[in-house]
């Protein structure tokens, strides 16, 4: 069972923005370090950016200077900006104590929201 939530996705065009967002369905989700996670059909989890619990961000090279991660209380933001048809995936949000670079093994995680990206 998901115990995070994600929203925000959808389809957009080049150059468009989307504003994602990952929220605990309950009280008991650790969120000192919240990643998210992109996936496309036939590919792995990519980590593309992560918060800790110092506030610290971390970012994929494929995302940098495009996209900002955010947290407000236990709920955590991606702004993403000049989208690209190559973003079009499946994302993720995950958390847990500790940052990780696995997706599966974050005991927390979402369902997923799909951004398609169209040229």
């Amino acid at each position: 069972q998901e115990q995070l939530v994600e929203s925000g996705g959808g389809s957009v065009q080049a150059g468009g923005s989307l504003r994602l967002s990952c929220a605990p369905s309950t009280y008991t989700v650790i969120t000192s370090c919240m990643s998210w996670f992109r996936q496309s059909p036939g590919k792995e989890h990519e980590r593309i950016a992560l918060i800790d619990s110092d506030g610290g961000t971390t970012y994929a090279d494929s995302v940098r200077g495009r996209f900002t991660i955010s947290k407000d209380k236990n709920i955590m933001y991606l702004q993403m900006n000049s989208l690209k048809p190559e973003d079009t995936a499946m994302y993720y949000c995950a958390a847990g104590a500790d940052c990780l670079r696995r997706y599966y093994l974050y005991p927390y995680r979402g369902q997923g929201t799909q951004v398609t990206v169209s040229p």
